[in-house]
Order: C-alpha cells, then structure tokens, then sequence
C-alpha cells in the first residue's frame, strides 16, 4: 500500500530546536513517552498515514522538519471529546525549506510533493539560510 503524509503547523513555534524542546515536555508525548500531537480531527486516511507517512512540519511559514508517524491514539479530551493523539518517531528529519501558506489543522501531503530529506547531520541547507531559502520560494525562485 502506498502512504500518504500529513503537514501541519508547528504553531508557536520559532524553530526546529524550539519544537524538539517543546516534545520533551510531558505536554508534548504520549503516556508512553513518545513524541505526539493532539488533533481533534481523525484522519480518514489512516491505514495509508500507518503504511510508513510522515508529519511534516511547518515553522514560520515553510515546512522544515518531518517525522514518522508511529501510530493513531484515541484520546478524550478534560472536555469529553474524543480527539486523535499522533504519535511520532522521536527523531526529527530536516528537510529542504519549502514555503507553504498558512491554513488550519492539517492537510494531506502526496509523497511526490514532499520536500527532500537534508543529508544527516545537516541542520540547514548548506547552500542557503532558512530565512533567504523560505523568502525565495515565496517569490518562486526555488
């Protein structure tokens, strides 16, 4: 089966460091320990999100890191409200800087459409500063 990835605004968010610190904290993981995000939308396409999808991650206006999702928790909410906790790998992939306009919740991200990988051990894209490369792509240089 092929996967399907989600995208999602990382709000509050300031960095890919600022969101790696926020996961560490008991608000940001699973009661397993693992990393997860809360959503109150289930998504429908979850056996295809399960067949090996990745959550991309927007930060100040361009996707900069992705991690694999892991599995699909029911959660209740102090509300009562059922709500989908994913739960992700705790690695942080870097990718190559895309632009990507702001929206709410979070959309499905085709995997030929998902922004390239760095290199291990790359934070940033060598050639570029994350703030020049997102200002380019708006502007349709990259």
């Amino acid at each position: 089966m092929k996967h399907i990835n989600l995208v999602k605004l990382s709000v509050g968010t300031e960095s890919v460091e600022s969101l790696e610190h926020w996961q560490k904290t008991k608000r940001g993981q699973a009661d397993d320990g693992l990393h997860c995000h809360v959503t109150r939308m289930w998504p429908k396409r979850e056996k295809e999100i399960l067949a090996g999808g990745s959550i991309y991650w927007v930060i100040k206006g361009s996707i900069q890191a992705r991690q694999r999702i892991l599995r699909l928790d029911e959660v209740f909410g102090e509300d009562g409200i059922r709500r989908c906790a994913i739960v992700l790998a705790p690695d942080l992939v870097r990718t190559q800087v895309t632009i990507k306009r702001p929206f709410q919740g979070w959309r499905y991200l085709k995997p030929e459409d998902s922004p390239m990988d760095l290199p291990k051990g790359h934070s940033t894209d060598d050639a570029l500063p994350t703030e020049l490369a997102s200002a380019l792509a708006e502007i349709g240089v990259l």
